[in-house]
């Protein structure tokens, strides 16, 4: 099984090639491996021209696996994405078109462009893994990732992703301008063209990561830790419909992976800290009264955060 050392060493040479292309917050790409560890898909969230697609072009390029990007349009049809069977006149049969789902790392470029029926079709392949077409089911390639990206600010021509789509998503990260002295930093680098991004680890690599994952060590009063934070989002006043089960898993699997990228075989509490935010609260539905009044659902989670501690078991005995 691949050690502490050894899970830090990989991910920080990830972070340098990706580094090559992609100047900006360090801990996206940490979340990202993150995502990618604990067999989750991450929706990245930023105004046009902040490199959300280049950090994923990069990030699949240092992976070393097979990428697809599909750019979501009002126009684009399911069949787009999954596939499709074609006549094949020379062998008198039908013979399956792949479509793009059909990689290990997917980008859906725009997702909230296109309609509720082509969105509808990413969520077997990212919740099952598998496509369905014409009746049969197809599974996808491993190890599989769907990162989308969307604009917060544009109104017109988009579809909002309904939370049955949004609860797909193991996190939700928002991308913002870059600090003056990182775009100047980005001027620099880009009076010429940037080296080509080098494969670190292979298809190969990344599963038994993914497995070496599943082996960290998480406390019963961590468990419990996590219980006390989505519980406390299904019960504020100001939430009309708090977190799913579906988050707490991702909290359990996503700090077992934070913990492995950064060295542990064990998770801290810092790790669930961390990672609250982005796991919860694009899961959150406010009430309408709380909107009016600028309650996002961030500040619910940062409360929780302040007044939900970590109970030891020699604590509760006493």
């Amino acid at each position: 099984m691949l050690s502490g050392t050894e899970s830090k060493e990989q991910a920080q040479k990830i972070a340098a090639e990706i580094g090559k292309h992609y100047l900006g917050r360090p801990d996206l790409i940490e979340l990202l491996l993150t995502g990618l560890l604990s067999r989750g898909h991450i929706l990245l969230e930023g105004v046009p021209g902040v490199a959300k697609t280049t950090l994923v072009k990069a990030f699949a390029g240092a992976l070393g696996v097979d990428f697809q990007r599909i750019q979501f349009t009002p126009d684009l049809l399911p069949a787009d994405i999954t596939g499709s069977y074609v006549y094949n006149m020379r062998e008198q049969e039908f013979d399956l078109r792949k479509g793009p789902l059909f990689s290990n790392i997917v980008l859906a470029d725009e997702i909230n462009r296109a309609p509720a029926k082509t969105q509808s079709a990413m969520l077997e392949a990212m919740a099952e893994q598998q496509v369905t077409i014409e009746g049969e089911r197809h599974d996808l390639h491993s190890p599989y990732m769907v990162l989308a990206t969307q604009n917060p600010v544009e109104q017109e021509g988009v579809y909002m992703l309904p939370e049955a789509q949004l609860d797909r998503f193991l996190m939700k990260l928002h991308l913002g301008f870059p600090r003056r002295e990182v775009e100047r930093a980005m001027l620099r680098r880009y009076r010429k063209a940037p080296a080509a991004i080098e494969e670190v680890i292979t298809a190969e690599d990344i599963l038994a990561w993914q497995r070496a994952a599943e082996e960290v060590h998480i406390s019963e009063e961590l468990e419990e830790y996590i219980l006390d934070l989505v519980s406390f989002t299904r019960k504020h006043r100001s939430v009309l419909l708090g977190v799913s089960p579906r988050a707490s898993l991702g909290l359990l699997r996503a700090s077992r992976a934070l913990a492995l990228v950064r060295g542990r075989d064990y998770v801290i509490p810092d790790d669930i800290r961390l990672l609250a935010v982005p796991i919860m609260a694009h899961r959150m539905v406010m009430h309408s009264e709380a909107e009016l009044e600028g309650i996002r659902a961030e500040q619910i989670i940062h409360d929780a955060l302040k007044r939900i501690a970590v109970i030891r078991k020699d604590a509760k005995a006493s």
